[in-house]
């Protein structure tokens, strides 16, 4: 069965070489010319180059230009996976098969923008992997193949997107073998059902000390690499927070519940402890690092 792929992040890569190992024939691989849109971005040529597979870069989608090119592959399939682009009625008529992306999602929950991140902000205890037709909606599409995926209290971004590949390694495969032998049953996404995440912007990331612990802790996480992280400010100066650790406060003379969120309470190991909403954490791992001053405040 002849396969073309359209992506530019590390789960592309990853799918790309799962389509491969379960024998789908690589007609073209299409990639972005703008790799700083994505956090995750991944150079999928180097593979090409390595098995001969047709490649090209482009930066619309839709455009004729990439439609032609598409199209001279005469792929059976499209397999969608890692594009910030939506795919028009165009690009979707050409394949026999349609053109199935991905959603690390239970459809259809939690469709649209950021699903991991917003799923590990909010403090979810289970997310998924779906793959599903393609349309002109956003993730509404008939599910052809998901499974859930659970979310421990301290996996972080990075953890979640690993979780996310390796649960891709059966579902992906046994799916292209399901089409290649004709044998898929798609399931209806009912429009009544599900949510819809928006875009995360800057101040998404941006840490309130007036916010409870664990909604930090979450909001910390959520950020972890390959993400940009969460933010502070000390001194007017911005820092990238990549880890916290809740901290019971030992002093019980020192009645923290007295004191203001932002402030410093303490120094331990040269790491700022600080107040909360409800509680007290530890600033483990920041960039850059800088010097706190005990009894001062984060920005």
């Amino acid at each position: 069965m002849k396969v073309l792929v359209i992506g530019a992040v590390d789960f592309s890569l990853h799918c790309l070489n799962i389509l491969n190992q379960a024998g789908a024939d690589i007609v073209g691989v299409v990639s972005t010319e703008q790799p700083e849109r994505y956090s995750d971005y991944a150079d999928m040529e180097p593979l090409c180059c390595q098995h001969g597979w047709p490649f090209q870069r482009v930066t619309d989608i839709n455009s004729p230009v990439t439609l032609d090119w598409i199209g001279q592959r005469q792929p059976d399939v499209i397999f969608c996976l890692g594009w910030s682009q939506l795919i028009k009625t165009s690009l979707l008529a050409q394949p026999p098969l349609g053109v199935i992306g991905a959603h690390p999602s239970l459809l259809p929950h939690n469709r649209g923008r950021h699903p991991l991140i917003w799923a590990l902000v909010l403090g979810l205890e289970k997310t998924g992997l779906s793959f599903f037709q393609m349309n002109e909606g956003a993730d509404t599409g008939d599910i052809l193949a998901q499974s859930e995926i659970p979310i421990g209290a301290d996996d972080n971004a990075e953890d979640l997107y690993e979780k996310v590949k390796v649960t891709a390694v059966p579902l992906l495969t046994e799916l292209f073998q399901a089409l290649a032998e004709g044998r898929v049953q798609p399931l209806p996404q009912a429009a009544s059902c599900g949510n819809h995440w928006r875009k995360r912007s800057k101040v998404d990331g941006q840490i309130d000390w007036r916010m409870s612990t664990t909604a930090i802790h979450n909001l910390v996480r959520a950020l972890h690499r390959p993400y940009p992280g969460a933010t502070a400010s000390y001194g007017q100066t911005e820092f990238v927070v990549w880890q916290v650790e809740n901290v019971d406060w030992p002093d019980a003379e020192y009645e923290i519940e007295y004191h203001e969120p932002g402030k410093i309470l303490a120094l331990w190991d040269g790491k700022p402890i600080v107040k909360t909403y409800d509680g007290v954490l530890k600033l483990k791992q920041i960039e850059p690092e800088l010097d706190f001053t005990p009894d001062t405040y984060m920005d």
